[in-house]
């Protein structure tokens, strides 16, 4: 999808890792961020993306905000022309030193998304529904909250497996309410 090519060489990688790990930033990579978690490899990135189809304006809900690289690509991806980026997304992530950290750099870079601390498993209710729901972290099943929040027609992708074990990619699209 060109369009997620676009947003990826407009969102500069190595603002999103520790400075002393920049020079790996171009590689196709997980990358440490602290708290026992990682920036994901980029190929993974563009693939739970495109698999959403976003248009621009979507309302995407992301569940794990991490560095804020993803959130950055989300935006960009649903930047319409006069607003500002990321007006339309919703990013939840649990663990409050990331969750500062990805503000002050998405900050930096012009993007205004929602962001949250918590735990995302319960998404976020009021400003459901969402066109698109991605979740970076494996789940041992889809949580129903999820599904609630998504619109009939909308997409969410996730990883699903036990932690440590084998784990699979999903696209989940919501049809007549189910």
């Amino acid at each position: 999808d060109e369009r997620v090519r676009t947003a990826f060489v407009r969102v500069p990688r190595a603002r999103f890792i520790a400075p002393d790990l920049a020079h790996f930033a171009g590689q196709d990579a997980p990358l440490p961020i602290g708290e026992g978690q990682t920036i994901s490899q980029p190929f993974v990135v563009a693939l739970m993306v495109q698999m959403l189809r976003l248009p621009p304006g979507a309302r995407v809900l992301e569940i794990g905000t991490g560095s804020g690289y993803e959130t950055a690509i989300l935006c960009e991806m649903t930047r319409r022309a006069g607003e500002a980026a990321g007006v339309s997304i919703y990013s939840i992530e649990r663990y409050p030193t990331l969750a500062e950290r990805a503000a002050q750099v998405l900050a930096a870079l012009g993007y205004a998304p929602h962001l949250r601390v918590g735990d995302g498993a319960a998404g976020w209710p009021e400003a459901a529904p969402f066109d698109a729901i991605i979740v970076s972290a494996a789940a041992a099943h889809v949580p129903r909250p999820l599904c609630e929040q998504l619109v009939d027609g909308g997409r969410m992708v996730l990883p699903v497996g036990a932690h440590g074990d084998d784990q699979e990619l999903w696209l989940v699209i919501k049809s007549d309410g189910h």
